[in-house]
C-alpha cells in the first residue's frame, strides 16, 4: 500500500532525508506527519491519501529511518531528531505546519514545538511516547537493553513478525497488520538503535511545558503500549490541551481506524482555521 506514494530524498543541511508527499492543489497549507520508533513514511499511506484535497501532506523518514542518512550522535537527543526536522521543512520551504505524530515522532515533534513554536499551527499526538528520562538509571537501561536485544536476536522481519501485532488491537483487519509489519520489516537496525536510546532518555513532558500552542492528544482504549492514562499525562503537561480517547483501537490508531482519526485531525485543523 505504502508503494502508492513512492518515496523521494531532499537534502536538508547535512542530512539527506527521505519523505512521501501529496498534494492536490498548490499553495495548500502542510501537514507534515511523524512516524514512531517501529514504523516509516509508508505508514502514513491513509493520510496521504485522505488529506492530499486540503493540505500539502508530507510524511518524513526520521534520521536512520527509509531514505533517510543516520544521525552523527550514537546516542541522540529529541533536540537532535528536531534539528534535523528543522531542516527537512526548511528545505521542503514549509515555513509553518500543522505536524501530526506519533509515538515517537512526538518526542522530536515537541522538541522542536518547544524551540520554534512559530513554526506550528497546531500539534496532533496520536499515542504520544514521553520517554524514560524521568524514570531510574536501571529501568532506563532495562528498558533500553530489552529494545537493542529484540532487534539482535530477531532482526527487522522477526521483529516485525513477532511484534506488529502488539501496534494493534485484536479486532484490526488483516491490512492494517499488514501495513504494520511491511513498515517495521525495513527497519535498519542502526536507525532503530539510535531511536532506542534517545526514547530511554526522553522526557516529552518537559518539552510540552514549553510549548504554548493548540495541542490535540489522541490515543486507542486498546493501546498497550501507551495505555490512555500514561497519554492523559501527557496531554495534560500542555497549556492548551485537548485528550480525546479512541474507542477500539490500539497504539497505531492511524492505520487501524484512519477514518475517525483522519476525522478528528481534520476537525481540530478546522479549528485552526486551516480548512
Amino acid at each position: 500500500m505504502s508503494g502508492l506514494h513512492p518515496p523521494r530524498k531532499v537534502l536538508a543541511g547535512r542530512y539527506t532525508i527521505g519523505y512521501r508527499e501529496a498534494c492536490d492543489i498548490a499553495g495548500s497549507p502542510a501537514l507534515v506527519l511523524l512516524h514512531g520508533i517501529g514504523s516509516a513514511s509508508g505508514s502514513w499511506v491513509h493520510q496521504l491519501d485522505a488529506f492530499a484535497s486540503q493540505f500539502r501532506v508530507v510524511a518524513w523518514d526520521a534520521p536512520g529511518y527509509g531514505e533517510s542518512t543516520p544521525l552523527e550522535e550514537s546516542a541522540p537527543v529529541a533536540a537532535d531528531y528536531a534539528r534535523a526536522l528543522e531542516a527537512f521543512l526548511d528545505a521542503l520551504q514549509i515555513r509553518r505546519c500543522l505536524l501530526v505524530a506519533q509515538s515517537l515522532g512526538a518526542l522530536m515533534a515537541t522538541a522542536l514545538a518547544a524551540k520554534a513554536p512559530e513554526r506550528f499551527d497546531g500539534l496532533a499526538l496520536i499515542s504520544p511516547a514521553n520517554g524514560y528520562g524521568r524514570a531510574t538509571p536501571s529501568e532506563r537501561a532495562d528498558k533500553l537493553h530489552a529494545r537493542l536485544d529484540a532487534m539482535d536476536r530477531l532482526g527487522p522481519a522477526g521483529l516485525a513478525d513477532a511484534r506488529a501485532a502488539n501496534l494493534l488491537s485484536t479486532e484490526a483487519s488483516s491490512e492494517a497488520l499488514a501495513l504494520v509489519r511491511e513498515n517495521m520489516a525495513k527497519l535498519d537496525p542502526a536507525g532503530h538503535a539510535q531511536a532506542a536510546r534517545m526514547l530511554a532518555g526522553g522526557s516529552l513532558v518537559d518539552d510540552a511545558a514549553r510549548y504554548a500552542g493548540p495541542t490535540l492528544v489522541l490515543c486507542g482504549t486498546a493501546d498497550r503500549v501507551t495505555p490512555l492514562a500514561a497519554c492523559e499525562t501527557v496531554a495534560m503537561a500542555f497549556a492548551d490541551h485537548t485528550f480525546v480517547p479512541l474507542p477500539g483501537p490500539g497504539h497505531a490508531s492511524y492505520v487501524e481506524s484512519p477514518v475517525l482519526v483522519n476525522e478528528l485531525i481534520g476537525q481540530f485543523a478546522h479549528r485552526l482555521g486551516l480548512c
